[in-house]
């Protein structure tokens, strides 16, 4: 460890007192947001195209339309069991050349899969029945590379800048790229939906916020060019700490680390794309289907949209809400009572979802409420469990290796309960409630990581 930081370094709850010279903080905020939102933007138009249109536009032979939709929640996966690859690949360049090339090459690597994913020709055109579903496979896991490398990246530039006191409250600022992401995505679906007729929207409408994306990488690209590297990662060349394979030191110095981080994410995961794909396949599902597939709640697709938007406006509201509350009683705290919380809420899936539109919404607003207080404090409290010479590695690791065992198969699962329960969504409740215990478990066992020695902690 680092004996020679500067005396305002290292201090408890924050980075450095002041931003770095040439890294104004407006500019630490846009940068980490803008990224994060470009890149749920990108991965959330996948997910919103996955229950829409993928099912029949790349799997037509399948038996029915559950196995339809299963295999395009299937694919959905394959970006997860990416991420984890992402945030090794992207991790050892982050904590060898630093945070800034790092961020700007997952950047690439995402928008580059997405556009291309609005370039393939549909599974009914001459020649490509099986090889569009492989090229969507492909482009799907190259979105998951890039977002395994972004997100721990957003999250150290926010945090390694953040003034004293204000790293939880930095690093929601990421973490905002999230509902911002989906908000904008969706809406653009809808805009798409609403001024094109269904058949139009199928044939091609569906493409435009793929391909339109690259404007998007473009704007982030430009914002991340004009950042210097961060502090903590300038201290770690300084005292010539860099790892030379930072995967392998931080699976020998740091692996209860890497264990305790996942299952910390775990609820966060099964909660976001619970509310998200889960209940948007079932709000849109027919009260009374004719092909076989599990009963839903019927409603209309653009309806259903706006209703999942609202919902998500809480969650952005309080992952900013989440800062300060986990700065004032700390990470560990704060995210036990909202582990508790989202495990009884896992009990209300069946009496809300029956309740009707007000029902309905106020379990999508509370849904959504609980994903910001538990999403928020995340960018700080998985970069906090590890040394800055593989804080990027770690904290990629933990955060993605999450995504599998949590993003990944919820989706699946839950369409597979669902149909298991005759229509009702009284197993999924039970099956998010049985990952929040797993959550619990971990946070009771973690320590409090408010107080680390953040920026001087430069590793071995």
């Amino acid at each position: 460890m680092s004996t020679s930081a500067a005396p305002t370094a290292g201090t408890p709850g924050g980075g450095q007192s002041t931003a770095p010279a040439g890294n104004p903080r407006g500019r630490v905020v846009l940068a980490s947001l803008i990224g994060t939102s470009i890149e749920f933007y990108d991965f959330y138009i996948y997910a919103t195209a996955a229950s829409l249109v993928f099912p029949a536009l790349f799997f037509p032979n399948a038996e029915d339309p559950t196995t339809q939709l299963l295999s395009s929640f299937a694919v959905f996966g394959v970006a997860f069991v990416a991420r984890p690859v992402g945030s090794v690949l992207f991790g050892h360049f982050g904590d060898r050349i630093g945070r800034k090339a790092t961020l700007v090459a997952s950047l690439l690597t995402m928008g580059i899969a997405t556009v291309l994913i609005g370039l393939i020709p549909a599974a009914s055109t001459p020649g490509w029945a099986l090889a569009a579903p492989a090229v969507l496979v492909l482009c799907r896991f190259c979105q998951g590379l890039g977002l395994g490398g972004e997100w721990s990246g957003a999250a150290l530039l926010a945090t390694e800048n953040a003034p004293q006191g204000k790293r939880a409250i930095y690093g929601t600022f990421p973490q905002l790229g999230a509902p911002i992401g989906f908000i904008l995505a969706n809406t653009v679906f809808i805009a798409l939906s609403t001024s094109l007729t269904p058949e139009q929207f199928a044939a091609w409408g569906w493409r435009i916020p793929f391909i339109a994306s690259a404007i998007l990488v473009i704007v982030g690209l430009w914002v991340r060019l004009s950042l210097l590297e961060t502090p903590a990662f300038r201290k770690v060349l300084a005292a010539e700490a860099v790892s030379k394979v930072p995967v392998a030191r931080v699976f020998r110095t740091s692996w209860k680390q890497i264990v305790s981080g996942t299952f910390i994410m775990l609820a966060t995961y099964v909660l976001f794309y619970l509310m998200t794909t889960f209940t948007l396949n079932y709000g849109v599902a027919p009260t009374a289907p004719t092909d076989g597939s599990p009963a839903g709640l019927g409603y209309e697709k653009i309806d259903f949209l706006w209703m999942l938007i609202v919902g998500v406006v809480f969650f952005g509201v309080f992952t900013l809400v989440s800062g300060p509350l986990a700065e004032k009683f700390g990470r560990r705290k704060h995210l036990i009572w909202v582990t508790v919380a989202i495990i009884l809420f896992g009990a209300l899936f069946v009496p809300l979802f029956a309740a009707g539109d007000v029902g309905v919404q106020t379990l999508l607003i509370l849904g959504f409420t609980l994903m910001g207080l538990t999403f928020g404090p995340m960018a700080a409290v998985l970069p906090e469990l590890f040394p800055a010479n593989v804080r990027y590695t770690g904290s990629g690791i933990a955060y993605n290796l999450s995504s599998v065992l949590g993003a990944a198969v919820a989706p699946f699962i839950a369409v597979w309960l669902w149909a298991k329960g005759d229509g009702s969504p009284v197993l999924v409740g039970v099956y998010l409630s049985a990952m929040a215990v797993i959550t619990l478990v971990a946070l009771i066992l973690e320590r409090e990581t408010r107080d680390v020695d953040y920026d001087d902690n430069v590793g071995a």
